[in-house]
């Protein structure tokens, strides 16, 4: 009987130092929990809250029910809302092609290198980690077409480019520059992917003859698909919450004529520049609705390149 009970007074003690370890951790976790709940939860059931009401400046009216969503979809809201969003979309399609496959292609090249590797990926990495708003004044400045540095070493070519003044050209060059600052991050998510992959696979497949395109198409690239799925919806997200970076380039209205306007910007405009007595119930109607949207459009984005990858 005395070997039967030792077991049991055993697992009893290791039951308890589990449960007072899991109790300490849940101590540490306060903190982080506190601070998600007022600065997340807290900010999000409030917006959700003021967009079902009608306001007088900061005065709440009365019971709106869904009449600000209403007034989003109506009226020259909307056709303010359809060509930013349009925009956020473009921005997305751009830094998708643009900039995650130049961060894929860094990636590929910096594998290759033996010295130096940490030093280039540093630099890479270092422009996603200023502030958006520094890199828009950044670029303002030297976009510009009387004293910026770009047209000047331009113009003796005869490309001197209205970058940020024209319609058509001012999106594209929010789309580069946002490039020019992100390359960084999907080339480190790339470059991590990559080093997690069996040199075995190469070799072997080098051994039969095959190529170093159709080492990349047959072995690397399928085996990046995780990667590339997670750094597809983390841009995805990225893009439609875009705002500091077109707001420093464009100011609040997405100039030039409206061309580089996004949800963002909209959001802005509506709580506190539009003069609308009921400001702070559209711009809570419009805020639920971007977080509604880009959340559903998140889901819906992981489960498709899920199933894929």
């Amino acid at each position: 009987m005395a070997h039967e009970e030792r077991p049991t007074r055993d697992r009893s003690k290791n039951t308890s130092y589990l449960g007072a370890k899991r109790g300490s951790a849940y101590v540490f976790l306060i903190p982080a929990f506190l601070l998600y709940s007022v600065f997340v939860v807290y900010p999000l059931f409030t917006g959700l809250t003021y967009s079902f009401f009608s306001w007088k400046g900061t005065l709440r009216d009365g019971f709106a029910g869904l009449a600000n969503y209403a007034g989003l979809l109506t009226g020259s809201f909307l056709d303010q809302l359809l060509p930013a969003l349009g925009h956020n979309f473009l921005l997305f399609a751009g830094a998708l092609l643009v900039q995650n496959t130049l961060g894929l292609a860094f990636a590929l090249a910096l594998s290759a290198v033996r010295r130096g590797k940490r030093a280039l990926q540093t630099m890479f990495a270092l422009p996603y980690l200023v502030n958006p708003l520094v890199i828009g004044y950044l670029w303002t400045l030297l976009l510009s077409p009387a004293f910026g540095p770009v047209n000047a070493l331009l113009r003796p070519a005869g490309l001197d480019m209205p970058w940020l003044g024209d319609p058509a050209t001012a999106l594209p060059t929010v789309i580069l520059i946002t490039t020019w600052q992100w390359v960084g991050f999907p080339m480190l998510l790339f470059s991590a992917a990559l080093g997690g992959i069996p040199q075995e696979y190469a070799e072997a497949a080098r051994t039969d003859g095959a190529t170093s395109w159709q080492v990349f198409r047959s072995i690397t690239l399928p085996l990046l698909k995780p990667a590339m799925a997670t750094i597809t919806i983390l841009t995805f997200i990225g893009s439609m919450n875009t705002f500091a970076l077109v707001y420093a380039l464009g100011g609040s209205n997405g100039a030039p004529a409206g061309a580089t306007d996004v949800l963002g910007l909209l959001f802005y405009r509506s709580a506190f520049a539009s003069g609308d007595v009921n400001a702070l119930g559209t711009s809570s109607a419009l805020a639920v609705f971007m977080f509604t949207f880009i959340f559903g459009s998140t889901l819906l984005l992981e489960r498709v390149l899920r199933r894929r990858a």
